[in-house]
């Protein structure tokens, strides 16, 4: 069957342009087996096609073959219905990409926005405050939304996964954000309920989480690396702009990178570096795996990655968190799995 890799959103623009390099640089005579991963068989058919195009331009021996999850990282049934399904058909899975972004945005403070890009062009496009988030999100499981999408509900995933994702001597690589600092979540508040920045804090435990899982897992031969994209133009905030914003949006973003900052990649290829990079090199050149990753870029575009260092403040006290989390939905989902494949 060759290598199974599983990208989760792949949808996104980051989840396309992950497997598109991935395809570029996985071993040329290598079969590959893509589980791409959407809420809705529309996308799914949609990215498949759009990776096909892609693949077909590559001059590679290995085969490609498909497969597809439809999974709502926002219902643990479906959480649980993934994995009936990967197990069912994979003893061996090599990659893991937990490329999950949901947030609860409900616009732009456009006068916030001016005010904090006219005072410091570089930092308001870097970590913006003006994103309207709501506050106190909860699921129809009952879990504050972007705690469950972005962190809960994927690892729930990846524990379910471990003996598959350990015969396959597995690389996990764990999205974060350049927006993850330790304000961003109070250790109170885990499912992010009571705050207004839920994306930011969701990034944050996806940190903490990593430190605090990454040595038992390699000790059962998983590697797992964290990784953050960078800034890039994303689908989620299209909603919220008219042409003229989002060419704003865009020059300013090229006004950033030209003045210095190295985190502007603006392209979805240049952010899915660090992801890719991580899961396909040699394990001697990443001896590290407590740093966060990142995907950077010169004035000129040309990329490269950049380390970052992470507060570990509060590892333990998240792992025992998702630990007690993890027991209690294994009792609630007990003998509670749906068929989540429909004829394509």
């Amino acid at each position: 069957m060759g290598k199974v890799a599983v990208i989760t959103g792949t949808n996104s623009n980051l989840g396309l342009n992950i497997a598109y390099r991935f395809l570029e640089k996985v071993d040329f005579h290598e079969d590959v087996t893509l589980v791409v991963t959407s809420r809705t068989l529309p996308r799914v058919r949609e990215c498949i096609n759009m990776i096909n195009r892609y693949h077909s331009q590559l001059e590679r021996s290995g085969i490609l073959q498909f497969d597809y999850l439809l999974v709502d990282f926002t219902d643990m049934v479906s959480v649980l219905s993934a994995y009936y399904e990967l197990n069912k058909k994979y003893q061996e899975i090599n990659y893991f990409f937990v490329n999950a972004a949901q947030g609860v945005y409900d616009g732009i403070s456009w006068l916030g926005a001016c005010k904090e890009i006219l005072s410091d062009p570089i930092e308001g496009v870097t970590n913006p405050h003006y994103k309207i988030q709501r506050i106190g999100v909860k699921t129809d499981d009952g879990l504050g939304t972007v705690f469950q999408a972005n962190v809960f509900g994927p690892y729930y995933l990846i524990q379910k996964l471990l003996p598959q994702l350990e015969k396959g001597n597995a690389v996990i690589v764990w999205i974060s954000s350049l927006m993850s600092d330790p304000k961003y979540l109070d250790l109170e508040d885990m499912q992010l309920l009571k705050t207004d920045a839920s994306y930011e804090g969701s990034k944050r435990l996806v940190d903490l989480l990593h430190l605090a899982t990454y040595e038992n897992l390699k000790a059962r031969g998983i590697r797992q690396y964290l990784v953050q994209p960078g800034i890039f133009i994303s689908k989620s905030f299209f909603k919220f702009l008219n042409v003229f914003t989002y060419f704003g949006m865009l020059f300013i973003f090229y006004v950033a990178r030209w003045l210095g900052s190295s985190w502007h990649n603006i392209s979805g290829y240049l952010a899915a570096n660090a992801p890719i990079y991580v899961a396909l090199a040699d394990e001697s050149l990443l001896k590290r795996q407590d740093i966060k990753y990142g995907s950077a870029s010169t004035r000129n575009g040309r990329e490269y990655l950049k380390n970052q260092e992470i507060d570990p403040t509060g590892k333990d006290q998240v792992l025992k968190y998702f630990k007690n989390m993890e027991d209690e939905w294994d009792l609630k989902l007990k003998d509670q799995i749906k068929n989540t494949r429909i004829a394509m």
